[in-house]
Parts: structure tokens; C-alpha cells; sequence
């Protein structure tokens, strides 16, 4: 199945420069949809899954820990050239990292690619990255937290359905991989997603609405942090009509409004059709130290910065730094139902 957005009118076209890039009423620099979606083939029990670590480097244990986890889900595990690599807190050098996942997108012998961890460090690859080959080859790539710098490169730069869900090291208790056998394995036409919060009693946890109403679009987003981070990038993605789906962790409130508001001025929001957030774990006021003497909590920011927006917004649905986790595809169309605490994909997410 493929898809092209077409620039419509000559008014789209005019704001259209070399590159392929057009610039926004806010002055943001953002490259032009103009990839045909990509939908790569569907995981099926005993097929080989490429592990790589394109952020932060992994121990051996943490790799032991993702081999098993991923063998348990029934799937053979190839492991990249420089899995155990490290260059400071990186897994290697960043050709290193990008090599491996050059190298697994083009080996015929891999059905998907697993990334054993996030940390930090993908947004340096996605410059050298082979995206002609990796458009070549399509298959299923997932991962979240840094590893949504990767799935947006990717993403802008091939149309290739990426996914947000676990990495490696994650706990693949019977939630997560129930969520994610029927996005990647056992696809339908329909396939709604409902939360399963990690904990009853911790205000982060709570699923609540913050704008009620229903949203169609389709799937893109991940960690907070690194979507602000790809602001004014080629690798950037354009929001209109999409359903942005966030979460972070270990963020002050105020760090949170900082992100939320440089989206809202660099116009992410403006013509975005919902909200979905996660899980914000840890993103709390500090008990010791705070940066203010007194502020806003988690809540408190959210409703002040989204609720105007006039589109639907919920938070705590189970994606993020958590156990339970959705599994949740860019550029696959969904619906948000904000009452019902409901995310429904409405088509399916692998062949």
C-alpha cells in the first residue's frame, strides 16, 4: 500500500525551496513530505531479528539479557558486528553504529531489527545512514526513548513505517507483547490499544483526559526530548493531521512546559488532529533541591499548555519509560478516543 501527500495549490507550491524544504509561518525549516509510505512485511515466529545499539553502549549481560528476551518471543537473534562497542557513552563511534544499521537493513538473512537500548546518541548517525538502502529493504524497526531520533530519520527520509515499543532490554511481560504481536505479527484491519497503568496509586500513572473529543490521523512522535531536539532538522516530520503521541522522563515540570511551549511556537501543534500522551515517569517537582521554590506540577502544565489548543488530549495511555507498553507505528492512521481511553489503529501496521 502506498501513500503521497502532493503540495496543493499555488500557494503550498510558492513556499517550496531548493532541497525540497518549505519554510512555516513560525520560521521553522522543515523538509517537505514527498515519500511513499512505506509498510514493511509482518515478524513471524522463527524468523531472524538484527540487534543493534545505535545510542548508548550496552554491557554483555544486556545483551545476554536481549538475546533471551527476544529468542523467548520465539525468533532467532543476529547481533551486530559492533554490538559491545563503546566510545564514551556511545555504543562505538558513530560510523560504527551507523554501519550496523546500514548493514542489518541490507543483510537478506534479517526479518526485522530490534534496538538493544536507547541512552543518547542516534540523532549523530542519522547524517550517515544509508536511507537509499534502507528504502530498498524494508523491515520492521522498533525501539523508543533516543531511539526516536532514529525511527524520525528514518521515518522523514524513507516512508518506512518505524515503530515505537520496546527495546531489547525492556520487560516483555505478557501486556507488552500481547500489544505488540498484534501490531508486528498478527495484524487487523482494527486493533484497539487500552492502558494498563504500571501503578494504581502514583499520580504519573493516572490516565486522564485534558481535552475530550475523538482524533483520526495518523501515528507520529515518541520521546518528548528528542522530538524538540529534531526541530528545524531535515529530519523533522510534519504534524498536520497527525495524532502526536508523546512521553518523557525524569523531567521537572518546568522542563516540560519549556519543551511543550517550543512546539506550540514553532507550530507543531496548529494543525495537529490529538494529543496522546504517555507515561512522563520521574517527571515530578524534586523533593530535594527543586529548581524553584515553588511550581506547577505535571498536570498543572500539561492542562495550561494543551488544553487551549482545542484538539483532543489525554494523558497516561501506556506507552514510555514503563513496563507496559503499546506498540505504536508512525504514519499508520488511528483513532483517539478521549473518553473512552481508547487508541485504535485503523489499518494495519505490517503486510
Amino acid at each position: 500500500m502506498q501513500r503521497r501527500n502532493f503540495i496543493k495549490g499555488t500557494a503550498a507550491a510558492a513556499i517550496l525551496g531548493t532541497g525540497g524544504y518549505k519554510t512555516l509561518a513560525k520560521g521553522i525549516i522543515q523538509e517537505s513530505k514527498k515519500k511513499d509510505l512505506l509498510i514493511p512485511a509482518r515478524l513471524k515466529p522463527g524468523d531472524t531479528i538484527g540487534l543493534v545499539a545505535p545510542g548508548s553502549f550496552i554491557t554483555e549481560n544486556e545483551l545476554k539479557e536481549s538475546v533471551q528476551n527476544l529468542e523467548e518471543l520465539g525468533f532467532k537473534v543476529a547481533y551486530s558486528k559492533n554490538i559491545l562497542a563503546r566510545s564514551g557513552y556511545l555504543g562505538g563511534t558513530d560510523k560504527q553504529r551507523a554501519d550496523d544499521v546500514n548493514n542489518m537493513f541490507e543483510r537478506k538473512d534479517i526479518n526485522g531489527i530490534f534496538c538493544a537500548r536507547g541512552g543518547y546518541g542516534c540523532a549523530r548517525i542519522l547524517p550517515i545512514l544509508d536511507y537509499g538502502k534502507i528504502e530498498k529493504n524494508p523491515k520492521v524497526i522498533i525501539g523508543y526513548s533516543d531511539i526516536t531520533a532514529l525511527l524520525y530519520g528514518i521515518y522523514s527520509q524513507t516512508g518506512l513505517v518505524c515503530y515505537h515499543g520496546p527495546v531489547g532490554i525492556s520487560t516483555f511481560n505478557e501486556f507488552s507483547v500481547y500489544n505488540m504481536e498484534n501490531v508486528l505479527m498478527q495484524p487487523s484491519a482494527s486493533f484497539a490499544m487500552i492502558s494498563k497503568p504500571d501503578k494504581e496509586d502514583d499520580e504519573l500513572y493516572k490516565i486522564y483526559p485534558i481535552r475530550s473529543g475523538i482524533a483520526k490521523g495518523e501515528l507520529v512522535g515518541g520521546n518528548l526530548s528528542i522530538v524538540v531536539s529534531l526541530i528545524g532538522t531535515k529530519y523533522d516530520i510534519d504534524t498536520t493531521g497527525k495524532i502526536v503521541f508523546l512521553e518523557d522522563v525524569g523531567e521537572e515540570p518546568y522542563r516540560i512546559d519549556r519543551m511543550l511551549t517550543q512546539m506550540i511556537e514553532a507550530g507543531k501543534f496548529d494543525n495537529a488532529a490529538g494529543i496522546a500522551l504517555g507515561v512522563f515517569k520521574h517527571c515530578r517537582v524534586k523533593k530535594e533541591n527543586p529548581s524553584f521554590k515553588t511550581s506547577f506540577n505535571l498536570r498543572e502544565v500539561l492542562f495550561d499548555r494543551l488544553y487551549k489548543l482545542g484538539v483532543p488530549v489525554i494523558y497516561g495511555l501506556s506507552f514510555g519509560h514503563i513496563e507496559n507498553k503499546f506498540t505504536l507505528p508512525f504514519g499508520i492512521k488511528a483513532k483517539l478516543d478521549v473518553t473512552n481511553q481508547t487508541l485504535t489503529l485503523l489499518e494495519k501496521a505490517v503486510l
